[in-house]
C-alpha cells in the first residue's frame, strides 16, 4: 500500500459542477443513453460483494478476551471523530464517517482509496 493515491470524492472522474456528467463522445446513442463505461459494468452489477467498516482495531491476550463480559470496554486504536476503513472483499476502498439513517447506523464516503495493483 506504499504506493497509495487518495481522493477527495469531488476529484473523481467528473466535473463536480456538472454533476458528473459523462463527455458527449463517450455517450453512445441508444441503449438507454447509458455512458460507455457503466455499459461495460452491467455484467458485474449483480455480483455480490462483501462491504465491511472498521471503526477501529484492538490486539488483547486470549486470557483478556476470556475476561470480557456484558458492559466491557475495548479500546480501540482510532480517536473519536477520526476517519473509519472501508473495505470491499478486504480491499481499503474508502475512509469515512459514520451517521446515523433513521434508527440504523450508515456510512458517509469522505475519501476514496486508489491503490496500484501490482
Amino acid at each position: 500500500m506504499a504506493d497509495e493515491e487518495n481522493f477527495e470524492l469531488n476529484e473523481l472522474d467528473g466535473d463536480a459542477t456538472s454533476g458528473g456528467a459523462m463527455p458527449a463522445d463517450e455517450m453512445v446513442e441508444g441503449e438507454d443513453d447509458l455512458p460507455r463505461s457503466a455499459r461495460d459494468l452491467e455484467a458485474v452489477y449483480d455480483i455480490p460483494v462483501q462491504v465491511s467498516a472498521v471503526l477501529g482495531k484492538a490486539t488483547m491476550q486470549v486470557s483478556q478476551l476470556l475476561k470480557l463480559g456484558r458492559g466491557a470496554v475495548v479500546e480501540l486504536d482510532r480517536k473519536v471523530g477520526e476517519a473509519i476503513d472501508i473495505y470491499v472483499n478486504n480491499r481499503l476502498v474508502a475512509r469515512g464517517e459514520v451517521v446515523v439513517v433513521e434508527d440504523r447506523l450508515g456510512i458517509t464516503m469522505t475519501e476514496i482509496i486508489k491503490s496500484d495493483r501490482t
